[in-house]
């Protein structure tokens, strides 16, 4: 037997052997040990065979990349290791043999391309399928497997997982878009910035020429109130549209949560909100950046204490994990910073870190999107828990490395 994959022949004896239940003199089957029966040691050429087998099922045992084939009627004739985990499937040790379209249950997208690949004269090579329950990327080339007389028996797809290359791509890919919205609007923000500045300054000067009009005073102070406020939504816009940059250094969550209390005092009406941190002891370092940690952690502060409307109580916790990043994981930091304020409706939650939404009378819908954005750069995870009256908590999981340092 064969798999003739483009111009290349590879041996796969030991997939006709799986798929028929040939015994093999060096691996007993479940029905000999049960019955204890044990077939004589093989000799010479059997002897020869078998340790090819045997090696045969290690290689695409150990494969990093993910091997799965069918027999002709649908049945699962090779599983590796990598294609359980990617699958997300249960080993069991009946598998082989089983229709395949009911091991590969919760992937039907799967099976339906090996049993097209009988259909096909022209079988893909490095195409990509998105496995929908568990939004994991592969990419994968088809092939076709041959008995020795050249009869097609079955069908093989070799496979690699790319969710972390598509996670990359994807975020590059955003980077660059708003890099060039950046500098559009850093364009028009210079337009706009130089008329706000005249008009608070002109307001001013007049105010203090005119000292005896109370009437006229209130007016102008409104003015140029407003024109602070729209400038400050100029800078914010301009702040979200630019690249970040991290100043990558060891960072520690506390000292970026602490500094956060105290700039988030400065900038919102506190109350009597009590606001609780409770970190991990030991809780590790991690390569950040830290000023953008502070802002990050600042955002969400000034979102609780605009929502709880002075009082209440908000925690920030902190605890070591792992970061499932598609591959073998990454040690990282979760943080939650929870509050019992009024929480919000599903059609709030859904979009509150979409750009410029904002259910609050003044303000520019940023703080949310620019969290989202610094977790993104840190290479981060970023959820939300919510319901009306339920409170609020947000989750984070920041890697102690980032992906460029993995890479290295």
């Amino acid at each position: 037997m064969s798999v003739e994959l483009g111009h290349v022949t590879c041996p796969s004896r030991s997939t006709l052997s799986l798929v028929t239940k040939t015994r093999n003199p060096l691996f007993p089957s479940s029905e000999d040990e049960a019955s204890g029966h044990r077939p004589m040691p093989a000799t010479g050429p059997s002897l020869e065979r078998g340790v090819a087998d045997a090696f045969f099922r290690q290689i695409v045992t150990n494969m990093r990349n993910g091997v799965l084939a069918i027999t002709r009627d649908g049945r699962l004739a090779v599983i590796n290791d990598e294609a359980y985990r990617v699958f997300g499937i249960t080993r069991e040790a009946s598998d082989i043999g089983q229709p395949a379209a009911a091991i590969l249950k919760a992937h039907p997208e799967v099976f339906r391309a090996l049993t097209g690949a009988f259909e096909l004269h022209h079988l893909p090579n490095r195409a990509e399928m998105r496995l929908k329950p568990k939004n994991k990327v592969i990419g994968y080339t088809l092939a076709l497997v041959r008995d020795d007389s050249g009869e097609v028996t079955g069908a093989a797809m070799f496979f690699k997982d790319l969710t972390r290359v598509e996670r990359l791509e994807e975020r590059e890919r955003l980077r660059d878009r708003l890099a060039a919205v950046g500098e559009m609007a850093a364009v028009i923000a210079h337009e706009v910035k130089n008329p706000l500045a005249g008009i608070e300054v002109m307001a001013g000067v007049l105010r203090r020429k005119i000292p005896a009009a109370p009437d006229a005073q209130a007016l102008l102070t409104d003015i140029i109130n407003e024109a602070k406020m729209a400038n400050a939504i100029v800078q914010e816009v301009l702040d979200f549209v630019r690249p970040i940059r991290l100043q990558v250094e060891r960072t520690g969550i506390a000292d970026a949560v602490h500094a956060a209390i105290h700039l988030a005092d400065t900038k919102a009406r506190r109350g009597a909100v009590n606001v609780d941190v409770q970190l991990a002891p030991g809780l590790p370092l991690i390569q950040g950046d830290q000023h953008q940690l502070m802002q990050l952690f600042t955002n969400l502060l000034i979102n609780a204490y605009e929502a709880m409307d002075g009082k209440g109580r908000i925690t920030v916790t902190g605890e070591r994990t792992r970061l499932d990043d598609g591959g073998e994981g990454r040690d990282a930091v979760l943080v939650e910073v929870t509050d019992n304020g009024p929480g919000m409706p599903p059609d709030v939650s859904d979009k509150v870190f979409d750009p410029f939404f904002t259910t609050k009378a003044q303000g520019s819908g940023l703080g949310l999107a620019i969290v989202r954005k610094i977790v993104d750069a840190h290479d981060g995870r970023l959820d939300l828990r919510t319901a009306p009256d339920q409170g609020t908590t947000i989750r984070m999981t920041l890697p102690i490395s980032t992906e460029e340092q993995l890479t290295d």
